[in-house]
């Protein structure tokens, strides 16, 4: 699609600012705020269906490479697979429109990581961790998880590695759909899919058995995040209160 078509497709459902008023009740009115900006009732449902699309691309594929698989390869799949299903232009023009467009007007204001859709990741420049069902980049954030790895201990898990441009855009749509189209409080949760430091070198940690809760606050009370913050060849990217507007996440590593 060239530029002009996108923008045109686009200009048809803008992206709306709505009140308090209009929030639904299973979202938390303590977070929400007036002017946070929601999609239209129209690209609620089309983002709805990409949702679906990319769950049925993400069985075919396999966890571990949705982790890392382009957006080229996501339309080939789902184009030839009729298990998945072709792409349709409006899914797309949304999807550009995500991955395009300036976060800030959301209260985001993060570095921008990755400059095209369809980012490749090359698989000579990766490693998969076992056990993990994740990859990371050779270089210093493979060997940051190494030293971590010593250092703290058997406890520490790697929860999140790579994550390509497809499956940041699939956890940040997660999380608008939940949240009935409130982009601005989803870009406060997950990086928008071009703002990703996951795709070019950072990783998530967490303890063994912890589960869901290795990414809330709660790992900030864990004996291997103490530790953590005692190291000195690694970081924290998103602290509490941070220039980013992103929530604090103490799982973050932010490689240096």
């Amino acid at each position: 699609m060239n530029r002009r078509t996108f923008l045109t497709l686009t200009a048809l459902s803008p992206i709306i600012t709505t009140n308090l008023m209009a929030i639904s009740d299973n979202i938390n009115k303590s977070t929400a705020k007036i002017g946070d900006i929601y999609l239209t009732p129209y690209q609620l449902g089309v983002l709805i269906n990409i949702n679906q699309r990319i769950k049925r691309l993400k069985r075919y594929v396999g966890y571990a490479n949705f982790n890392i698989i382009s957006f080229s390869d996501s339309l080939f799949y789902a184009r030839n697979y009729p298990a998945i299903g072709k792409f349709s232009q409006e899914e797309i023009s949304l999807i550009e429109e995500l991955f395009y467009e300036n976060p800030n007007k959301y209260g985001f204001y993060g570095d921008k990581t990755c400059f095209k859709l369809n980012n490749k990741i090359s698989k000579k420049d990766i490693v998969k961790v076992p056990h993990s069902g994740h990859f990371l980049f050779k270089g210093k954030p493979l060997e940051d998880y190494g030293r971590l790895k010593e250092d703290i201990g058997k406890k520490l898990i790697l929860t999140s590695g790579i994550r390509n441009t497809m499956k940041q855009l699939s956890l940040y749509c997660n999380k608008i759909e939940a949240l009935k189209g409130n982009v601005s409080l989803a870009s406060h949760s997950i990086a928008p899919p071009a703002y990703s430091y996951h795709t070019t070198s950072d990783f998530d940690v967490g303890k063994k058995g912890w589960g869901y809760q290795n990414f809330t606050k709660k790992f900030a009370t864990t004996k291997e995040f103490r530790e953590i913050r005692k190291l000195d060849y690694i970081s924290m990217r998103y602290t509490v209160n941070n220039k980013e507007g992103v929530r604090y996440e103490p799982w973050h590593i932010k490689v240096i």
